[in-house]
């Protein structure tokens, strides 16, 4: 039934902060904006990932929700790259840590952990050819 992953949606604290990292730091693009449709305040931010696919900022949340391993639940959002060295040198450029600098994972994909400013965790991968996950590329 589900033929492509549309969007993913992420409440944050800090609007500006939370779009200079998805547009500095990932590269990504703020394609545009959905007013409220009570009170036509800001409401809801796209930012393109690609054709078809987007990341969705909402704006005002209050409520932390810091990611422990032990949860059950959403994980962490992974970003496919095409150099990971790059891509990690690019979110430091933009004045954001790096929790795990790039390394090859058991899967032989290349990969580097940051954390956006909500706290929610990124992975950036580099697909390896011998990796599962290339032959359904």
């Amino acid at each position: 039934m589900a033929k492509a992953m549309a969007h993913m949606a992420v409440t944050v604290q800090d609007m500006p902060e939370s779009l200079r990292f998805y547009t500095e730091a990932l590269g990504l693009k703020k394609v545009f904006e959905i007013p409220n449709p009570k009170d036509g305040s800001p409401w809801i931010v796209y930012l393109n990932v690609c054709p078809g696919q987007f990341v969705e900022l909402f704006y005002d949340g209050t409520v932390e929700n810091p990611w422990k391993p032990e949860l059950i639940g959403f994980n962490h959002l992974c970003f496919e790259v095409e150099d990971i060295h790059a891509a990690s040198q690019q979110v430091l450029d933009a004045g954001f840590k790096m929790d795990i600098m790039p390394n090859q994972g058991c899967d032989y994909n290349w990969q580097s952990w940051t954390k956006d400013p909500n706290g929610i965790r990124i992975k950036l991968m580099q697909i390896d050819p011998k990796s599962p996950h290339a032959k359904y590329m």
